[in-house]
């Protein structure tokens, strides 16, 4: 029985192998923005506050419907009611309840988004927090770094085999940094701005004027290893 021979892991002086790491980072416009809408109810009987938190509630979801194809995403979170106790006397006498919605929106026009979040912050006990900038998962950002990461490794390999008067022969291996074993840690990207609107309804009924916000650029990383044959090198 006869056995092929394995090459060698770091190559032979007749087919020696190269490794290089390619990287890039892009800057690129957000693509999206996400908000956090909390709504707020507080009453000393029970069904009054949840009462008037299902208006508020219904109240948010309804402004923010009305950006129609501007809203990518929109879902509500945690619902909350608790009864506060009174500190003082015996027994557990309740003093008021406390209500909260929380409902997340994720908005791809942001002259849109400004004039939301201004009005939004413009409602009886509601707050906003965000926004918070990001691209899509299948962002074509993404697919660029990546792609401009294995050119550099292409090139930063061939730079090497031509210091030593050697060409590149053929490609032996090609993997994302980490992608066989622990993956190391990336740089994060910079987070969003944050914003926090709240309001207690005002006299005033007149219409806020839209904030102008200036979305955040987002930084993509791609990283990957790279393995080469190479001709002798001329030494």
């Amino acid at each position: 029985m006869t056995t092929t021979p394995q090459p060698a892991p770091y190559g032979t002086p007749e087919v020696p192998r190269v490794a290089v790491r390619g990287e890039a980072r892009l800057e690129v416009d957000a693509e999206i923005a996400r908000i956090g809408i909390s709504v707020s109810a507080r009453g000393t009987d029970r069904r009054a506050a949840l009462d008037d938190l299902t208006r508020r509630n219904s109240a948010v979801l309804e402004l923010v419907k009305s950006y129609g194809e501007a809203v990518e995403k929109l879902s509500t979170g945690a619902f909350v009611i608790t009864p506060q106790l009174n500190d003082k006397g015996r027994g557990e006498r309740v003093r008021a309840y406390h209500g909260r919605v929380h409902v997340g929106a994720t908005l791809c026009d942001f002259t849109a988004l400004g004039e939301l979040v201004t009005r939004l912050g413009d409602l009886e006990l509601t707050s906003v927090d965000g926004p918070w900038w990001a691209l899509r998962p299948d962002s074509p950002a993404h697919r660029d770094a990546r792609q401009q990461a294995v050119r550099e490794a292409v090139q930063r390999a061939r730079e090497y085999a031509g210091a030593l008067g050697a060409e590149l022969t053929a490609l032996v291996e090609l993997a994302d940094e980490g992608a066989e074993g622990a993956a190391p840690p990336m740089p994060a990207a910079p987070g969003g701005a944050r914003m926090r609107g709240y309001a207690g309804g005002g006299a005033d009924s007149a219409e806020p004027q839209a904030l102008d916000l200036e979305p955040q650029r987002q930084t993509v990383y791609a990283r990957v290893n790279a393995r080469f044959t190479m001709s002798p090198p001329q030494l």
